[in-house]
């Protein structure tokens, strides 16, 4: 038998006599795979790809970090299978201004936008493929903020900013004081 989610072999007792080692050494792999495992994945231009996820042996869909590559010319899906439970990070390098969604095959999925060649760390809980965190370009914004004593980072409603004073204590809705 199987593990439900990594397709691990799971063996009974006393079985596979003389060959359980090849069995468990293949278990590591996978676990190996869905621990650090890279692939970098080529959609297809009009249909994107189906993730697979093979009974005991390494598949592209047990990879912790999935790179989309490949020209895209609509709106494609990446499909992980029903059933799977797992965590992602997925980054969109495609090319083709066109939405990619990551989904399993019967639930709703993350979109990246058209023109969001990002990174988003998501996960499936055997259903549905949830977002945890998406658009690193966050992060930048963050990292591009001016770096002043006095300063808060706050948001601004689009834009990541640094603030002081009258104007940061507005923002952040604590009123005045002397200064």
């Amino acid at each position: 038998s199987t593990s439900a989610s990594l397709k691990l072999t799971v063996q009974s007792t006393g079985e596979n006599s003389g060959t359980w080692g090849q069995f468990t050494n293949t278990n590591l792999l996978i676990l190996e795979q869905a621990i650090g495992g890279y692939d970098a994945v080529g959609l297809n231009a009009t249909t994107g790809a189906t993730l697979t996820f093979s009974n005991g042996v390494l598949s592209n869909g047990k990879n912790q970090v999935i790179k989309l590559t490949g020209t895209i010319t609509t709106n494609v899906n990446v499909i992980i299978p029903d059933s799977i439970e797992k965590t992602y990070i997925v980054e969109n390098a495609t090319t083709g201004a066109f939405p990619v969604t990551v989904k399993t095959s019967s639930g709703t999925g993350f979109t990246f936008g058209a023109t969001e060649k990002t990174r988003a760390i998501v996960y499936s809980d055997g259903t549905n493929i949830v977002e945890v965190i998406n658009n690193t370009q966050n992060l930048q914004d963050l990292a591009d903020v001016a770096n002043t004593n006095g300063n808060f980072i706050v948001g601004d409603g689009s834009n990541l900013v640094a603030e002081s004073g009258a104007t940061a204590r507005t923002s952040l809705g604590v009123g005045t004081t002397d200064d």
